[in-house]
């Protein structure tokens, strides 16, 4: 079979210097934006890796995260990827206390630190799952801002939960 635009000598020399070309363009392209996106995220504390730099603003929170109905441990380690680079938000222990800490100001969010930490999120009903900050439930759900000493309790249904089983079916008691 001769593929369009192969079958001539001339014919055949524009159609591959055009995919060489486009070939180019792609790849340069694609290499462009990387380099630009890294560039970019240098200054995002949710990317950007702490080691190097002074970090005098600091915040920490106690976080517990319920999963239907089971509580969910918190490893340690989280944010500290690999021992060159050490994020704005981790744990150091696994009893929920969450540090965040940057070089100025920063509104964290509970949905950063479970960014950080690729909490399955998208496998979750969010219109069943809750946060509460200090007993009392947050409107902001994840996006409620992360601040120093507070309590926060994630309440979260998976989207494969069986409700069924949580109940007994027995009749009510009078």
């Amino acid at each position: 079979m001769i593929w369009p635009g192969m079958g001539d000598p001339t014919k055949r020399k524009k159609t591959l210097r055009f995919l060489a070309i486009t070939a180019v363009i792609a790849i340069s392209v694609g290499l462009a934006s990387t380099f630009i996106q890294s560039y970019l995220s240098t200054d995002n504390p949710l990317k950007a890796c702490i080691n190097d730099r002074h970090t005098p603003y600091r915040i920490t929170a106690i976080l517990e995260i319920e999963v239907d109905g089971q509580r969910a441990d918190i490893p340690a380690g989280i944010g500290m990827e690999a021992p060159s680079c050490h994020r704005s938000m981790y744990t150091l222990t696994n009893d929920g206390t969450i540090h965040a800490e940057w070089i100025e100001e920063y509104p964290f969010e509970i949905g950063h630190f479970l960014w950080i930490w690729d909490f399955p999120l998208r496998d979750m009903e969010q219109s069943k799952s809750a946060i509460y900050v200090d007993g009392t439930e947050s409107p902001d759900f994840i996006n409620h801002p992360f601040q120093d000493g507070l309590h926060y309790k994630a309440v979260f249904t998976s989207k494969a939960h069986d409700e069924s089983k949580d109940s007994d079916f027995l009749p009510p008691e009078n």
